[in-house]
């Protein structure tokens, strides 16, 4: 035996003596409670989806009618900026009174070391993230239902008093339990959560097939509440029968995913060195972020929002703008998305990235129309998404039950050839293999 698998099993020899007070669950058991909190994220994502899909209602709907008759009114497209910013002001008004609930690089921290997330920021996160998407900020739900079902499983293995090993499980049930729901791919959902913690691949295997099946009961119980249909929700053209020279299209759109990621990742660096200087002044600084976006939306209002259902109109009727209007709204979207996420405003980059992807894909394929439109738009989702996140095998999946095509092996080669070229590149700088979260905490 090495060194290197002598100091891991000495490692593992005392984390199972350090914990040794606490209980280790039966198979039957794990089983039981990946069950409950499946159960409970799907339940929780259900009451999450119609706050938010009230709340955006009010805020683009009601608050606009009632100024138009009360005040014989119309504020047109001012009105964009004006909410935008009175959004911000209410995020950092939230994470004033009720302090910072981390985000997508806390909740993987927190994942390896000490393997659970703290439940006492849950409150805080799911204001502020209500806030923040139901005010147009360029951020998804993903990442507060991921922190809130998390947290969630977390605490239930705790009050249980598992060993640290399990109770992390049952902290990837939860996330497992809240992409299911979001994404409406059960096993793309657990993937991901599993995926997302490293650089290079899944490590946490004893935790997949307890994900799983969280991620499954959430996705029934959120679909069985909430009356979404199941399969693809986005209604891509048909593509003709796959080819070598689509595999090979699917190779080089990932090398373009790849750079448009690196793009990406360097003005999100730029934006976040601007606004250090008031960093500490929340309020302030979330008010101006909000403003920010307003302003970019007032020009282009297809920035606003986190992009599920603007990526469908990317779709239906993207080819109409052209590809400089695609480009600039790409361009625009990374822009919308630094400034929302370095303002405080609280939500996940999944599919704000994969509208850059779809909008930059389009471009592509009306630039060279030997390329197909759908290979084009999906391909360029998942390699930008993947660069970022470092989740190709789950990314493949949630795409390939999303666009609802028969076009998987061109997007899990898009998906590992932006992978290979992005090795070095890191935006969650928390992910970390699990062999240092070993080290670290022992």
């Amino acid at each position: 035996m090495s060194s290197s698998a002598s100091s891991q099993s000495a490692i593992a020899g005392h984390s199972d003596s350090a914990s040794s007070s606490h209980d280790e669950l039966s198979y039957q058991q794990l089983i039981l409670l990946a069950a409950i909190i499946g159960i409970a994220g799907g339940l929780v994502a259900t009451v999450y989806y119609y706050m938010l899909e009230a709340s955006i209602d009010v805020v683009w709907q009601g608050i606009p009618e009632f100024i138009k008759l009360n005040f014989a009114s119309d504020l047109g497209k001012n009105y964009v900026w004006i909410a935008t910013t009175i959004g911000g002001l209410l995020v950092g008004l939230t994470l004033y009174l009720m302090g910072l609930p981390g985000e997508v690089a806390f909740v993987v921290d927190k994942v390896h070391d000490p393997g659970h997330i703290t439940i006492r920021q849950t409150p805080a996160m799911v204001i502020a993230s209500l806030f923040s998407i139901a005010f147009g900020g360029s951020a998804g739900p993903e990442a507060p239902l991921v922190q809130v079902n998390g947290s969630f499983g977390g605490w239930l293995g705790q009050k249980l008093k598992l060993t640290a090993r399990s109770i992390r499980v049952m902290t990837f049930c939860g996330m497992s339990a809240a992409l299911g729901a979001f994404f409406g791919a059960p096993l793309g959902g657990a993937l991901f959560a599993l995926e997302i913690p490293h650089r290079r691949g899944l490590e946490y295997y004893e935790a997949l097939i307890p994900a799983v099946l969280s991620a499954i009961l959430s996705f029934c119980v959120f679909r069985l509440n909430t009356g979404l249909t199941i399969g693809g929700i986005y209604h891509f053209t048909a593509i003709p029968q796959l080819s070598l020279i689509n595999l090979a299209e699917g190779a080089l759109l990932g090398a373009i995913g790849a750079f448009i990621a690196l793009i990406f990742v360097l003005l999100f660096r730029v934006i976040g060195h601007l606004s250090e200087s008031i960093a500490h002044r929340r309020i302030l600084l979330a008010t101006l972020g909000g403003l920010s976006i307003g302003i970019i939306a007032y020009f282009l209002p297809q920035t606003l929002f986190f992009g599920e259902k603007e990526i469908e109109t990317i779709v239906e009727t993207g080819a109409t703008f052209g590809v400089a209007m695609l480009l600039a709204i790409a361009a625009a979207k990374m822009l919308a998305i630094s400034c929302t996420l370095h303002s405080g405003f609280r939500g996940g980059f999944i599919f704000p990235l994969f509208y850059i992807g779809a909008a930059i894909g389009l471009a592509i394929a009306l630039a060279f129309p030997q390329i197909h439109p759908t290979i084009g738009m999906v391909c360029l989702m998942a390699a930008v998404n993947v660069a970022v996140t470092k989740t190709p095998i789950s990314t493949s999946v949630i795409l390939s039950v999303l666009s609802d095509t028969a076009m998987l092996p061109v997007i899990v080669i898009a998906s590992f050839v932006s992978f290979l070229l992005t090795t070095q590149l890191a935006l969650i700088q928390t992910q970390r293999s699990r062999y240092w979260d070993i080290t670290a905490v022992e």
